[in-house]
């Protein structure tokens, strides 16, 4: 007996050498190259980044996981303990590896055996966190045997609350999403904080498997799974048996999250989207939890993308109709089939209808909704069908003329007092739901608008749909500005010795351009000749062959430089078709060199974003750089406000800026814009139209806000005859004024010292004498008011007298740019009085 029980107890030792010894092999064989844990120190798990608009609003997330990152000590406890319970009861107690719950675990999987039952498992939250973070979900026992010593090193490396942080942080709840917080806002659009017991345990619950317990497709389950956590917290002391009851007794009422007030502003968001991937990368923008604060103005927003699409579409309208969008027929499930036609989700004024009867006054739609509506003849007569060439055809008689029963179309609804049939009144029992007949247009076209001091970029629309194109024509359209690069050229010459009266020959131009390249000869858009002018009328009534004399004395390579320095483009060819604004340009670089103009010549740099921070609220991008040192102290009083440095570079003389911004106020009170003169406001702008009007264009301020309007193909092709950027972009702009500016304060152009006004006669730029035509109060720098004396450029020798009784002070060699110097004559109505300016500096006025 007592060899036999040596026997046994040797053998015992053997076995049990022999196992340490397969243990110690193991985790020396697993644990060579396995990743370094210490890496979990510095983890932090991808969260969420969130874009905000101006005042605050949400207007998109960017995410590879949803998640919301929140401290273990912000958790509150009845979830810890649910995850507890669920997962790992021993957790606080165990060195990683739970060896009583391993036990258990093979226990119970022996006794299963034959059953079909699917094998529990035994792993820590340790063990999770190991998989999770550092492995694969490989299932093997090598992985396996890794996991093992990677929880007991990341035990001996890490406290148990920042495993538990992780942890719950980290782990896939369904749904997509990622982490406790995530999960609590996905199923019951509660916080953490506000979770029942009975909610945190159905999330505790979801671990295992949690497409197995959705609450709406498997609520049998979910219900189920939720119960045996509660039970278990019971078991294991952290709640009473009564409030598990109490608990249990309830369904799993998941509730959808609510939807947030969002700022939509798809092209805006999707511009901010490339700037903070190229700034901070893929893994900064969607897992790095910025908070990005943009200059979005949703009011501005909400205008400029209606004005937009409502001035392209009254532009498609003028060209006639295309075509419906789609066929489908109009019987059985119409609505259904209705349904499935694809639709600019971003145009919300716009449904698409189905034709489903016609008459000879109207035509009965129907929606994928299974309501129905009129579309009277009075809301279709535009719609001339247009042939491939572009030509219109007969005038519409019926609605059978355009539409045929099928035809699936464009519709908006209109106000109950525009609901009329033929004779304007208004067609009895329908005219509730009366619909105009509308069209997806082919121009496209964008629209900008900055606030000129600060240089934020208020509005952005690249499109009439994002939806249909994502291509931005406000920032990657690169496209001929023509006309409306006119006030650069002019800037230049007045710097160079002009004066807004100065003379400029307005007749035929002739360049040889080179060798193989002939002869260059620019035209007026009137092909009319109109004779010596002053440089105001120049601008106002965009004269080309004027521009181009001007551009050949002050010098196209001063010009080029002028359009560096406000940013209109890079390197522009110092060639004379420059300065009629044939080189290429973005609709946001042109807006903020106009900016530029109106804010005395400061410069700004267009911007789309405030500020961006971290996930722990560090900024770590600010577009305003100025410090404050008083902001920092006592609330001031309102004698007492802290004032911030002007920290703008002065860029243009603020005086001859100020006149190029009188003249381009003259554009719209006398020049090509005059349409605009009706809103009643101190507005300035210019027009822009390219060769065949391929692109149109207007660029306006107000003193407060610059605004920026470009029309066309995107595949340049003529607008058609008569179209410009008085008729196809001006409106845009008008539109978007008049509703962006209504009750605002009217605010007049800032003054800047040194800028003496005289009268004169408008016409001709003359010392207004009392007789004559309209008077207006020119902006002279002093010194450079007009004599009696006129020099023209552009006339045999570059000087032409008028009114002179001293021919010797005549400068026959050349030009007289200023129309001879000196102090103003007597008479004449001068004043050197200049209209009152606004006190204050910046306003936030618009």
């Amino acid at each position: 007996m007592m060899r036999v029980l040596a026997a046994f107890f040797l053998t015992l030792v053997v076995l049990a050498v022999a196992g340490a010894g397969t243990v110690l092999y193991g985790f020396y064989h697993y644990g060579k190259g396995l990743p370094e844990h210490s890496q979990l120190a510095e983890y932090r798990p991808p969260v969420v980044t969130r874009i905000h608009a101006g005042d605050g609003r949400l207007m998109a997330e960017f995410a590879r996981e949803k998640r919301v990152f929140v401290p273990i000590e912000a958790i509150p406890k009845r979830v810890v303990k649910a995850f507890l319970s669920a997962e790992d009861q021993r957790f606080y107690s165990h060195s990683g590896v739970d060896i009583q719950g391993v036990v258990r675990a093979v226990i119970t999987n022996l006794r299963q055996i034959g059953t079909n039952r699917r094998p529990i498992g035994a792993s820590t939250i340790t063990q999770q966190v190991a998989k999770n973070f550092l492995l694969t979900n490989e299932v093997s026992l090598a992985r396996k045997a890794k996991e093992v010593i990677l929880a007991f090193r990341i035990e001996r490396a890490f406290s148990k609350n920042l495993i538990l942080e992780l942890y719950l942080n980290e782990i896939y709840l369904g749904v997509g999403s990622y982490g406790v917080a995530a999960a609590a806002l996905s199923y019951f659009d509660k916080s953490l904080n506000d979770l029942t017991i009975g909610e945190a345990a159905f999330l505790a619950g979801l671990p295992k498997a949690p497409n197995n317990y959705h609450p709406v497709r498997h609520p049998d389950a979910a219900r189920a799974r939720r119960d045996y956590v509660l039970n278990r917290m019971v078991d294991d002391g952290y709640i009473s048996r009564d409030t598990a009851d109490t608990e249990i007794a309830q369904p799993v009422a998941a509730k959808p999250q609510s939807r947030t007030e969002i700022a939509r502003a798809d092209f805006f968001t999707e511009e901010v989207r490339r700037e903070l991937l190229d700034r901070f990368g893929d893994p900064g923008l969607y897992g790095g939890g910025l908070s990005v604060r943009t200059t979005l103005d949703p009011h501005f927003q909400q205008i400029a993308d209606r004005a937009l699409r409502d001035g392209l579409s009254a532009y498609d309208r003028r060209h006639g109709w295309r075509g419906p969008v789609a066929r489908i027929p109009a019987s059985g499930n119409w609505a259904a089939a209705l349904d499935g036609v694809p639709f600019p989700s971003d145009v919300t004024e716009w449904r698409p209808a189905l034709v489903l009867e016609l008459d000879d006054a109207s035509a009965k739609i129907g929606f994928a909704d299974g309501t129905t509506g009129i579309v009277p003849l009075s809301e279709m007569k535009w719609a001339r069908p247009v042939d491939e060439k572009g030509d219109r055809g007969p005038s519409v008689k019926k609605p059978g003329d355009v539409l045929s029963v099928g035809d699936v179309v464009p519709v908006e609804k209109l106000p109950a007092d525009a609901a009329n049939d033929e004779g304007g009144r208004p067609k009895a029992g329908e005219s509730p739901m009366t619909y105009a007949l509308r069209q997806i247009p082919k121009i496209g076209g964008g629209l900008v608008a900055i606030d000129p001091h600060t240089g934020r970029v208020l509005a952005l629309s690249g499109g009439f749909s994002a939806d249909l194109s994502q291509f931005n024509r406000a920032t990657q359209a690169s496209r001929q500005p023509g006309s409306a690069f006119k006030p650069f050229v002019y800037l230049a010459a007045l710097d160079n010795g002009f004066t807004p009266s100065s003379l400029v020959l307005d007749a035929p131009f002739v360049i040889d351009q080179g060798p193989g390249l002939g002869r260059w000869r620019p035209s007026n858009y009137s092909n009319e000749f109109y004779g010596p002018s002053p440089l105001r009328v120049g601008l106002e009534k965009s004269r080309n062959l004027m521009t181009v004399r001007l551009a050949q004395k002050v010098g196209m390579t001063t010009i080029a430089e002028y359009a560096e320095r406000f940013g209109v483009t890079d390197n522009l060819p110092p060639l004379l078709a420059m300065s009629l604004g044939s080189g290429e340009t973005t609709l946001l670089r042109l807006t903020a060199a106009y900016a530029m103009l109106v804010n005395g010549g400061k410069r700004i740099t267009p911007t789309l974003i405030d500020k961006v921070q971290d996930r722990s609220g560090k900024n770590i991008l600010v577009h305003d750089t100025r410090s404050c040192a008083d902001c920092a102290v006592t609330p001031p009083t309102a004698e007492d406000v802290p004032q911030l440095p002007d920290v703008r570079e002065q860029i243009a003389d603020p005086r001859t800026v100020y006149q190029i911004v009188s003249m381009l106020e003259g554009v719209v009170l006398r020049g090509t814009a005059r349409r605009i003169a009706s809103l009643d406001r101190p507005l300035g702008g210019k027009t822009g139209t390219t060769n065949e009007s391929r692109d149109a264009w207007f660029i306006g301020f107000s003193p407060n806000l610059a605004v920026g309007v470009f029309t066309g193909f995107d595949t340049p092709t003529p607008l058609g005859r008569n179209e410009t950027g008085s008729s196809v972009a001006a409106p845009i702009f008008k539109d978007f004024m008049g509703e962006a500016l209504k009750d605002r304060p009217i605010a007049p152009f800032r003054v800047p010292p040194g800028i003496q006004f005289v009268r004169v006669d408008a016409a001709t730029g003359r010392v207004a004498s009392g007789s004559g035509g309209p008077v207006i109060l020119e902006a002279f720098l002093p010194g450079t008011i007009p004599t009696s004396q006129s020099s023209i450029l552009g006339s045999d020798n570059e000087t032409y007298r008028e009114y002179s009784d001293r021919p010797e002070e005549g400068d026959a060699a050349g030009l007289r740019p200023a129309g001879g110097l000196g102090a103003p004559p007597s008479g004449g109505g001068v004043t050197l009085t200049p209209p009152p300016r606004p006190t204050g500096g910046v306003s936030d006025l618009y």
